[in-house]
């Protein structure tokens, strides 16, 4: 074989996988060869430099299990996983926006009652109160939409984090009543850093980032019909919303968490004293055909 310039190896490389029968897998990898040569070529790029990039991406795959997804908070922390929630959510106006799942959703939580809590563990904490509507985008009630919540506990960790939070802590999964409403028991959601004692943390400190996450509940909500909205609710209070570590933050999900001291509304919530309360719509949108 003739000896190649730079540019003709990357147009080597692109026609050996231009045989690739899935059209789209095609599509894919053709534009990431065309990219990652480019990337090489443009920094210049040493194999001293691209041995300790596969030995951070070998750690980062190590750190993984079924409790942690290292691999996501890596995409998370680049932005990645922001930017192709960007491109590929395709949310019409009026809808309620997306934004990343994270890396502590677990699925399959446990079926709540109306108005069930689910902190699990004895607290004097103010409780939390969400309540609202889940509709479209004629703003038509969804009867029986599912409504699967999940948020850190006042420590600033997830229960698969922290092993004294009992199992399924802070975690739930609600159903819309006929005029698709919900009401969900919870405590009010703080900032906490995402964890850094692995590749993602030497990377962070690396770039001198800090590894916070404002204060928010996440979402999962869906209907028949509708296409599935993965989400988060934004404590509008929190002093990290212009500095998510993960790029989540949106503005139109920024919300408003109000103390609430009546006791008449207390009592309608089968609560004895004040409390925190959201009223939040969540807005899906028709299934993509």
């Amino acid at each position: 074989m003739r000896s190649m310039t730079e540019n003709e190896l990357t147009d080597v490389v692109v026609e050996r996988y231009r045989a690739t029968p899935d059209a789209r897998l095609q599509e894919i990898l053709l534009s990431l060869i065309r990219h990652a040569h480019a990337f090489v070529r443009d920094v210049r790029l040493t194999e001293t430099e691209w041995m300790k990039g596969v030995e951070f991406l070998t750690a980062t795959g190590h750190m993984c299990d079924d409790k942690r997804q290292e691999m996501i908070l890596l995409s998370d922390n680049l932005g990645i996983s922001a930017l192709v929630n960007m491109v590929s959510a395709g949310v019409p106006e009026g809808a309620t926006e997306t934004t990343v799942l994270g890396p502590f959703y677990v699925p399959n939580s446990p079926q709540r009652a109306w108005g069930e809590s689910i902190l699990l563990r004895d607290s004097d904490e103010i409780p939390l109160i969400v309540h609202g509507r889940v509709v479209d985008e004629d703003g038509t009630p969804l009867p029986g939409a599912g409504i699967e919540v999940w948020q850190t506990d006042s420590n600033g960790m997830y229960d698969i984090q922290d092993s004294s939070q009992p199992e399924d802590n802070l975690r739930g999964h609600y159903t819309a009543n006929e005029e698709g409403r919900f009401l969900i028991r919870s405590i009010r959601p703080t900032s906490y850093p995402i964890p850094t004692d692995g590749p993602v943390g030497v990377l962070l400190r690396a770039t001198n980032r800090h590894p916070f996450r404002p204060a928010h509940l996440h979402a999962i909500v869906t209907a028949p019909g509708h296409q599935p909205l993965t989400t988060h609710l934004f404590d509008a209070e929190d002093k990290y919303l212009d500095s998510d570590v993960v790029f989540a933050v949106k503005e139109s999900l920024i919300r408003k968490f109000t103390k609430n001291e009546d006791p008449g509304a207390a009592e309608r919530f089968g609560l004895s004293g004040p409390f925190w309360e959201l009223d939040n719509d969540f807005v899906l949108s028709k299934a993509r055909s």
